[in-house]
């Protein structure tokens, strides 16, 4: 059964094929059938630079338990790191976690 569950957004930043590094232009973020995974329905998350050829993307497919402490893990990094930046803007933020 497709799910049909995807989100598509802008990114920016880097991704790695082989040995080399191109620029990110979107992520998706979908939950469908494992196409390589040996797995059931998976997290899919794809980095890509759409104007470059369909090889320039990075893929993983995680399980849901995966993807949720992955998601915890971006959480306490981003709050960590927007604490950091209000320090050196001289900017107290409190941490939430």
């Amino acid at each position: 059964m497709c799910t049909s569950i995807i989100e598509i957004l802008p990114a920016e930043g880097m991704a790695k094929r082989g040995d080399d590094w191109f620029p990110l232009t979107q992520a998706v973020v979908a939950y469908d059938h494992a196409r390589h995974a040996p797995l059931g329905d998976v997290i899919t998350l794809d980095f890509m630079n759409a104007r470059l050829d369909p090889g320039a993307r990075a893929g993983v497919e995680i399980t849901l338990e995966s993807a949720r402490e992955l998601r915890a893990a971006l959480d306490r990094a981003i709050a960590a790191a927007e604490h950091e930046e209000a320090e050196v803007r001289g900017v107290k933020l409190r941490l939430v976690g």
